[in-house]
């Protein structure tokens, strides 16, 4: 279980690289936010929001993260992950214009960001005490 929350984080981190290019190049051509990237936003929730799942079972089962048995800041910060995207879309108030984009491409390189400095920081890796 342990090596399955690895995968899904880090597909949360590339995905997350992902949506912040798809922003960034529709507000470079210009182009209004489409139902394709609202459903890669509903994606990225949803990922998130199994990878916390997931931390939540590991938990549960006994598990622990490595760097000294910090899960109440994992269990934050992957919260963040999981609502801050909607959350945006909420503040703009469905807004599709290009500097809807580019506050998109900014928070999803953002998000990268925070996953990343995670990793870094031991608090996705899982092991018994």
């Amino acid at each position: 279980m342990a090596s399955l929350h690895d995968i899904l984080f880090n597909m949360q981190i590339i995905y997350s690289i992902l949506i912040g290019v798809y922003a960034a190049s529709l507000a470079a051509r210009q182009q209004s936010i489409s139902g394709n990237f609202w459903g890669t936003i509903l994606i990225y929730a949803g990922l998130s929001g199994i990878t916390l799942v997931v931390g939540i079972i590991l938990a549960l089962n006994g598990y622990r993260v490595v760097s000294g048995g910090r899960n109440t800041i994992y269990f934050l910060y992957m919260a963040f992950l999981c609502v801050i995207m909607p959350g945006l879309f909420s503040l703009l108030r469905g807004r599709d214009d290009r500097n809807a984009a580019i506050a998109f491409s900014l928070l999803a390189l953002f998000n990268a960001s925070v996953s990343i400095s995670m990793f870094q920081r031991g608090l996705v890796t899982w092991a018994l005490p």
